[in-house]
């Protein structure tokens, strides 16, 4: 207890100890801790330390007169348990050669060996029931013996120590109420001696402004640089901004707000030469057209042949499968294959097929070793010619 109390006057001193400035820079030193406290916390641990000293011959009292004899007791205590022990230990096998010999009596027809085990059976239970009689008949003789002197003992071990334990709480107090420190207030409640001191800290740490933070989650708004022209211009963006999302969550139609803008300012004739000259693509989405391969774009559908050329040689032929599940070809005007084999996509845009699966061959290949086109349920992609046979 004394030993926290050091380390706790300790704490304090640490947190008293001033703040200064750049160590680098001597003239930037501003003391502005708490000598006063410190000062305190060093003699609170004086007087600690002299405490320890004076109590030192009690605590040496109390271990040489209290603590020893009570170790001493455990020891002789945990050889008594040692003993109970090896009595449940015999009961155990007590138990167990008397039901070994009772099988034995059991038994209508002996043998000479049964009439062997059945000797060795009651000799066990003999020596079995005189190894437990022993630990049992001593454990209850001599148990009451020791809880009575264990009484005995316990009774002037008890009482010395309470009056030694009472010397030390007199001794601490009267050392506590001793303790004169300018710093501490001891005439006044404990609760009523912080307020005092606290005085209005707790109102000027509110007033700082880090511990009145709090965020909202919200973007603040940009400040103007230069003045107002640079707030009108960022609120003329931001305007043009929401125009555009009305117009693709559908808002004011184009032609509307072309037509505004014509209004406002017409558009120079370069501006229109070349929206003339170069007029904007038309949009076809490929779930409309049938087209429901996500892996490749709508532009690259007419560029097969070069990205099969980039592939490079298709992988040889596994061993041919049975051809029993190949299916009935499909109408000879579409030209279409059987699959031989399994083949599963390996890139974006290749196409899946089963063995047996008829192909629709869109795109054929100068020999087998080149990458084909073709469709199947609905799929278009790239598949190597010579997993197929041409119906």
């Amino acid at each position: 207890m004394l030993g926290h109390q050091i380390e706790f006057s300790k704490a304090i001193a640490e947190i008293y100890k001033p703040i200064s400035g750049r160590v680098s820079d001597p003239d930037s030193i501003i003391p502005e801790g708490n000598p006063e406290g410190i000062q305190a916390c060093e003699e609170y641990e004086n007087i600690v330390r002299e405490l320890q000293a004076s109590l030192q011959p009690e605590l040496e009292m109390i271990q040489a007169r209290v603590i020893g004899p009570a170790d001493e007791l455990l020891t002789v205590i945990k050889i008594v348990q040692k003993s109970i022990v090896k009595r449940s230990h015999k009961q155990l096998d007590y138990d167990r050669h008397r039901a070994s010999l009772k099988k034995l009596q059991d038994k209508k027809e002996k043998s000479l060996k049964d009439e062997k085990a059945l000797f060795k059976a009651e000799n066990d239970v003999e020596q079995a029931t005189q190894d437990f009689n022993y630990f049992n008949d001593l454990l209850k003789d001599e148990l009451p013996r020791l809880f009575a002197l264990e009484r005995e003992f316990i009774r002037p071990l008890f009482q010395s120590f309470y009056y030694m334990q009472l010397n030390v709480f007199y001794t601490l107090h009267e050392k506590m109420q001793s303790i004169d420190i300018g710093y501490f207030n001891l005439t006044l409640d404990i609760e009523d001696a912080f307020e005092s001191k606290r005085g209005d800290i707790r109102e000027q740490a509110e007033g700082l402004s880090i511990v009145r933070f709090k965020t909202t989650g919200g973007k603040n708004k940009p400040v103007s640089k230069y003045g107002q022209n640079k707030q009108r211009l960022l609120e003329g963006r931001k305007s043009s901004d929401a125009s555009s999302q009305l117009a693709i969550e559908g808002g004011p139609s184009r032609l509307a707000i072309e037509g505004r803008h014509s209004v406002d300012t017409p558009p120079s004739r370069r501006q229109t030469h070349d929206f003339l000259e170069n007029p904007p693509p038309p949009y076809s989405s490929p779930l409309l057209n049938g087209d429901t391969s996500l892996g490749r774009s709508a532009s690259t559908g007419s560029s097969w042949g070069a990205a099969a050329k980039s592939k490079g040689p298709a992988p040889p032929p596994p061993k041919p499968k049975p051809s029993g599940l190949r299916s009935n070809p499909m109408s000879p005007q579409i030209p279409t294959a059987t699959a031989l084999y399994d083949y599963e996509a390996q890139a974006a845009g290749d196409l899946s097929f089963m063995t047996g699966d008829v192909i629709e061959v869109t795109q054929k290949g100068a020999t087998e070793n080149e990458w084909w086109t073709g469709k199947l349920d609905g799929r278009e992609g790239q598949f190597p010619g010579n997993y197929v046979k041409m119906n």
